[in-house]
């Protein structure tokens, strides 16, 4: 069966987007929820260690705390309070801290440091993985043992105003609460006014035991203008003050003889020097954490502030115990040990023995083994040292070796504590290995059928033989799927932990057998056809040699050894961390083949035709013949200055943002240009760089679309300068018109125009007429209209790069691509290495704190879902999207044939199908390294992520391919 190579391509890169996605179900799997009936009780606590018996041996601390208030600051960062600054930022903090009776800890949140994923750990003590980056988006009710739900059954009166995950994770919870939308970024002063409002009130009442305040606006100024932002200091003065108000009128109903208030002041996560979050850099994972309460001593004299560092998922087990209530049944925290300072010796052992039998019972569900585990044993000696320190107690033993006997007992509850902590956070990691191998061999095989079919696909006919009948009709196809299904059953009935590959439909799972098996035969059948000597095939660029074998150029084989090596690089964490260095590195390698590709045509070969050319040249014509060896003179040294030019615009745009993990702290341009004393220079380079873009996309273009094009762009200009970020010449400094709602409305209203106009001279040239150049104006204004949404989408800062990408196009479109006649294939590479440097430019990363969420939220006056996703995943990756979209308009031109258009379809999928390939095989290898999750799991999401981006240009291509063959 022959297939078209654009739609074999399609097809395959629709399966691997399933594949991989099998592959990531299984490497996030969704987490099993507790049923209530599982949670801890305080039934269930284990009774008092002691040698002997005695009628004492089942008693209970009392509560160290009567009532608790967390305030909880989104993307409070811990140099905020504790840094340099700390003292003009939150004043008041800063003296409690130093002089009042509090304690004080930088709490480090494990990546993925995303709200939603910090709030699970705060109130259940477990890590959350990076599944729950994407489950954020839309948080379902809270299943598990949490903070919360044991506050509630112990009869607790709990209060929240704040963001309203916390109303989602916790419904029917509350007795009292106001939820507010916390992805809403440009709002930063009503998403805190909501929560202020109800303070006076509450704090007056006496009905509530819990009051959690979740206060987003530090967070909101942090996706839009990032933590050096001129609003910062105000934003944490406020803060500072609340937590004044609060501590006051808790002092103030503290009556005599009664338990003690707590009041916690602690972030869910860090801010990224660019103001996100979601990694695990330094300001990322670090936040303060302070304690302030009159049961704590008070500090004397401020000699040097030095900060513990406690684990973020350590507040679980201390608000547990100092509340009264058992500890969350999945918490890997430890009880921190400086709050029981004031308890008595018996009531700290007590309290250190509850957090380690139920450290020790989640060690017995997490590991086969658990009786050889450093900790557990440590803990079994410890509670028996325990149990004899009882004995002598009870007994009525007062001496000082009781005492330090107790403190022994005590120092070994605390190692024992930190290594079964540290041992249960290595076990999170649990993949569901079936899925994952499933979806790894099924991705596997498709890169090897496109590996196999390439000769095929990239020839003159540009079509795959596909032997599909002779495969289902084979044995070894029986056979296959006969011994696929047994390996599928014997896995689902003796897995001791459910697969979700084995919880689908037995329909599916033979449909997926019978195309794996399929899949594998039309493979073997493929290799045997290349084994023999196969077909060669003449390659079509006049820099290949003339001959009939095929034959690789010099371009070529930098072209592959290039993509092979990046391919590899990415076995190693550090290259992935700054992947952008081998993008860099292999464009500007690039950009110098291309130099002596054009060196070799204007000079090396058009020396000996230079001759012919003067005698074969008519006399008669002598002006004519002038001008033309003029216009040959200047495409010439125009050609000549491409390639140096495309290498200093990414020279230059490489300072534009720093990216990557170990220099994103670094200043870069883009900095500098943001800063309040160079907004002027920015307003000039910006509206510079939009006028650049008008000339550079409305050259193909028809005059409605040029008119909407040039109001469009005056309206992103507008825009920018109503949120404050450029200004124009009557603007003062500090002043801002609007929100800027209206003005990105206006763009929105000119983008859609534009694509409506494109859309109609597509469709026309395709159903009414085969027109070809109404075809490929339509292209080519769909395509100016994406660059006027993603202009509006951009920072200001980043104009400059969407400015050198159109010029790199146009230069690269006009005077190489053409000029040296490269092929499909060639230039379907080059573009995939643009697209992939071009992500980089405009300052992303494989890390999620990388990813601007308040473009989202452009135009729009609250929060909605739709419309906010595809905003930000396509600012994201606009660079790519970019110079695909330029891949389709190009090869799509009417001098270009239907083959050129499978050929750049194919190419597409083949390249982004051998990264993705390799790097699921090598997660799959590397599963049980703990760095997979902080470096490898973003790089996945991002991997899939582009894959499905690449199936919708290629399912584009073959739209196009149709056009082409009408016209």
């Amino acid at each position: 069966m022959k297939v078209r190579s654009s739609v074999f391509a399609s097809f395959i890169l629709m399966f691997e987007v399933i594949g991989i996605a099998l592959f990531l179900r299984g490497f996030f799997p969704v987490p099993v929820k507790s049923s209530f009936s599982s949670k801890n009780k305080l039934s269930d606590l284990p009774a008092e260690p002691l040698t002997g018996s005695s009628p004492n041996s089942s008693r209970l601390p009392h509560p160290l705390f009567k009532k608790v208030v967390v305030m909880l600051v989104d993307a409070l960062r811990e140099d905020f309070v504790f840094g340099p600054s700390g003292h003009m930022y939150m004043p008041y903090t800063r003296h409690v801290v130093e002089r009042g009776s509090s304690h004080s800890f930088v709490a480090k949140a494990r990546p993925p440091t995303v709200t939603m994923p910090r709030i699970k750990a705060l109130t259940t003590g477990s890590i959350p993985g990076f599944i729950d980056v994407v489950m954020n988006l839309n948080s379902p009710a809270l299943l598990e043992d949490n903070l919360i739900w044991q506050a509630k059954t112990a009869g607790k009166r709990i209060v929240f105003y704040g963001d309203d995950t916390w109303v989602r994770l916790f419904p029917k919870h509350f007795m009292e609460y106001d939820g507010t939308t916390s992805f809403f970024v440009s709002d930063y002063t009503e998403v805190d006014n909501n929560v202020t409002r109800h303070l006076d009130s509450t704090l007056k009442r006496d009905d509530w035991d819990i009051l959690i305040l979740h206060y987003l606006g530090l967070d909101h100024i942090g996706h839009i203008s990032g933590p050096h932002s001129s609003l910062i200091q105000p934003k944490l003065l406020e803060m500072d003050d609340i937590l004044k108000k609060i501590h006051g009128a808790l002092i103030l109903k503290e009556a005599e003889g009664s338990l003690p208030y707590l009041l916690v002041l602690c972030g869910d996560h860090g801010m990224s020097e660019t103001g996100s979050h979601g990694g695990s850099s330094e300001p990322e994972v670090n936040t303060p954490l302070v304690l302030i309460s009159s049961a704590f001593k008070r500090k004397g004299k401020y000699s040097g502030h030095t900060e513990v560092v406690v684990e973020q998922v350590d507040l679980t087990p201390t608000l547990a115990l100092g509340l009264g209530l058992p500890i969350s049944q999945n918490s890997v925290g430890r009880v921190i040990p400086v709050v029981l300072e004031e308890t008595s010796l018996r009531d700290q052992l007590r309290f250190l023995h509850l957090n380690g039998h139920q450290l020790s019972c989640l060690l017995k569900d997490s590991m086969s083994n658990y009786e050889k585990d450093a900790g557990f044993e440590q803990f079994r000696v410890a509670e028996k040292a325990h149990g004899n320190w009882m004995k002598l107690y009870i007994e009525g033993n007062t001496s000082e070796v009781l005492t330090n006997m107790g403190k022994k007992v005590l120092k070994q509850y605390l190692e024992a504590l930190a290594a079964m902590s540290s041992a249960l956070s290595k076990q999170l990691g649990k993949y569901d290995m079936y899925s994952m191998i499933a979806g790894m061999m099924f991705v596997f095989q498709l890169l090897l059928v496109l590996l196999l079919a390439m000769p095929e696909a990239l020839s003159g006919a540009a079509a795959v033989d596909l032997p599909v009948l002779s495969a289902l009709l084979s044995l070894p196809f029986y056979l296959l799927c006969l011994l696929l299904a047994s390996v599928h059953v014997l896995v689902c009935t003796s897995a001791e932990s459910s697969c979700y590959f084995c919880s689908l439909s037995w329909g599916l799972v033979f449909a997926a057998v019978a195309f794996s098996s399929t899949l594998f035969c039309i493979l073997i059948s493929i290799a045997t056809r290349r084994l023999p000597l196969g077909p060669k095939i003449q390659g079509k660029s006049p820099l290949r040699s003339s001959g009939g074998d095929w034959s690789l150029s010099e371009l070529d084989v930098l072209l592959l050894a290039g993509t092979v090596g990046h391919t590899l690089s990415l076995a190693s964490s550090s290259f992935v961390e700054e992947e952008h260095q081998i993008w860099y590195f292999l464009l500007s390698t690039l950009c110098l083949a291309v130099f002596q590709d054009v060196c070799r045509k204007y000079f090396r070969e058009q020396r000996g035709s230079g001759d012919e050319e003067d005698h074969i040249l008519p006399s008669k014509d002598c002006h004519s013949s002038a001008h033309a060896k003029a216009g040959i003179y200047s495409e010439k040294w125009l050609a000549l200055a491409t390639p140096p030019f495309t290498l200093l615009c990414c020279r230059l745009l490489r300072s534009l943002n720093q990216t990557g993990v170990q220099w994103a702290h670094l200043p870069d341009v883009g900095h500098w240009l943001n800063s309040s004393e160079n907004k002027m220079v920015l307003s000039l380079l910006a509206a510079f760089c939009l006028v650049l873009i008008y000339f550079l996309v409305q050259r193909r273009c028809s005059w409605v679309s040029k008119v909407a094009l040039a109001l469009g762009l005056l309206g992103v200009y507008s825009y920018r300068a109503a949120v404050g970020n450029v200004l124009f010449p009557w603007q003062r400094y500090g002043q801002t018109m609007s929100k800027g709602t209206v003005e990105a409305r206006f763009v929105y209203v000119f983008v859609l125009g534009i694509l409506f106009t494109g859309t109609k001279d597509l469709l026309r040239s395709q159903i009414i007429t085969a027109d070809a150049k109404l075809k490929s104006r339509g292209l080519w204004e769909i395509y100016s209209g994406l660059v006027l949404l993603v202009s509006l989408l951009f920072r200001a800062h980043n104009l400059p790069m969407l400015c050198c990408c159109l010029l790199i196009q146009t230069l690269m479109a006009q005077f190489i691509w053409k000029k040296l006649y490269y092929d499909a294939a060639q230039t379907t590479i080059m573009h995939y290495w643009f697209g992939q440097a071009f992500f980089y430019f405009q300052g992303n990363s494989n890390n999620i704190a990388t990813i601007d969420i308040s473009v989202g939220f452009v135009g729009l006056e609250g929060y909605v879902e739709a419309p906010a996703i595809f905003l930000t995943a396509l600012s994201t990756y606009a660079g790519p999207l970019l110079w695909a979209c330029h891949l389709v308009c190009y090869l799509s031109s009417e001098r270009r044939s239907p083959v050129a258009v499978s050929h750049g379809c194919y190419c597409l999928a083949l390249l982004r199908s051998v990264p993705a390939a390799a790097y699921i095989v090598l997660v799959t290898v590397l599963r049980y390294h703990l760095f997979i999750w902080s470096v490898f799991s973003p790089k996945l999401l991002y991997e899939s992520m582009h894959l499905l981006l690449t199936t919708c240009i290629c399912l584009f291509f073959n739209t196009m391919e149709q056009s082409v063959s009408k016209s």
